[in-house]
């Protein structure tokens, strides 16, 4: 068998890719967010993975390869309120949030087929597995690394960097991390200004085609 040789972001090298189970690989990439049409930017890094995933079934590895699609969530930007895009967006195309989702998903999977990429092996939704999320956050939150206020529940950067080795991945120390990152304007009840959202409280209701959508919440940035 060929060799693939990887950078790996630990080690800051490159080196002989080898699987933790001989023979059998695990590759997960993030989908895209489905509240619209992608563009060029969106479908590099799929045409990327479509590259390699050919390339270790060449090298005869059995690969199952995961791609999910965020069909749901908040998403903080700098000086705005979390925003349900996929809610916003279904309201001003006077179509209801799921049927906003399998437009822009069909969209997505024709221009994947443009680009002669293969389909992955597994493609799970955001909402398919909003329990597991649920039963995540929950568990952090009892060992002490994550918080609710307001509805919403954040990571405690400082509280787990204290335990574990946080930003090793990244080359970044957690004294400049909570240091040098900059206040926005309503993030005022997190505890430290580098946590971040693992669930955002939905806003009291949200308009979809006349209709109130009761929602209590949505993960963050899935």
């Amino acid at each position: 068998m060929s060799e693939l040789k990887v950078y790996n972001s630990l080690s800051r090298q490159k080196e002989v890719f080898e699987p933790v189970t001989p023979g059998y690989v695990g590759m997960y990439v993030c989908g895209p967010t489905v509240s619209g049409e992608s563009h060029l930017g969106h479908a590099r890094p799929y045409v990327t993975f479509d590259v390699l995933y050919r390339y270790l079934t060449h090298l005869g590895y059995k690969v199952r390869y995961v791609r999910n699609i965020t069909d749901a969530g908040h998403f903080e930007e700098e000086g705005r309120e979390a925003e349900d895009k996929i809610s916003s967006k279904a309201v001003l195309e006077k179509l209801e949030p799921m049927e906003l989702v399998q437009k822009y998903t069909n969209l997505f999977h024709w221009a994947m087929l443009q680009f002669n990429n293969i389909p992955p092996s597994i493609e799970p939704t955001a909402t398919g597995h909003i329990v597991e999320q649920i039963e995540m956050i929950k568990k952090l939150i009892a060992e002490g690394y994550a918080y609710e206020r307001n509805g919403s529940v954040y990571f405690d950067v400082k509280k787990y960097a204290a335990h574990y080795d946080y930003g090793k991945l990244s080359g970044r120390k957690i004294d400049d991390l909570l240091e040098h990152t900059r206040e926005l304007e309503g993030q005022d009840e997190k505890n430290n200004p580098a946590d971040f959202a693992l669930w955002k409280a939905a806003r009291p209701s949200i308009l979809c085609v006349g209709k109130a959508r009761g929602a209590k919440g949505f993960p963050a940035g899935i």
